[in-house]
């Protein structure tokens, strides 16, 4: 199978799911790469452009039909502060490491990374392991 474009969530019909495909943060960003469906199925991905795919988008497939994205589950780290000052200034070490991030109500969720973990310590900061799907930002030159 190859997939040639992306629906996003909520723009197509669920009539034309011929499979699913759960892909984790890394794998769902990328133009071109060889994948495996829930089915078994293999599956190229084969995009114009680098896409972003969000849980709940559909991959379209040349032949006919859509495979429903889902965001796999990650080991990730809730990041918190005990105030507003010092949740930014962790945000600027987690930025100045080019580390992936993801904003939360009060919060910021990155990777699981012990080391990363412990400077969040250090300077003061919470930090609560999860396990959930990863949806970092996009970064101030994406486009689209």
């Amino acid at each position: 199978m190859r997939a040639i474009a992306v629906r996003p969530a909520g723009s197509w019909p669920w009539g034309e799911q011929i499979d699913e495909i759960m892909l984790d943060h890394d794998r769902r960003h990328r133009r071109r790469i060889k994948l495996v469906t829930a089915s078994g199925a293999d599956l190229l991905l084969d995009l114009a452009q680098t896409a972003h795919l969000r849980e709940g988008d559909a991959l379209v497939i040349e032949a006919g039909g859509l495979v429903h994205v889902h965001a796999q589950p990650e080991a990730l780290l809730d990041i918190a502060a005990p105030d507003a000052d010092t949740l930014a200034r962790l945000a600027w070490h987690l930025g100045n490491r080019h580390l992936p991030v993801q904003f939360l109500p009060g919060a910021i969720r990155i990777l699981a990374d012990h080391v990363i973990a412990e400077m969040i310590l250090q300077m003061g900061g919470a930090v609560q392991p999860v396990t959930a799907a990863f949806d970092p930002e996009q970064g101030a030159y994406h486009h689209g």
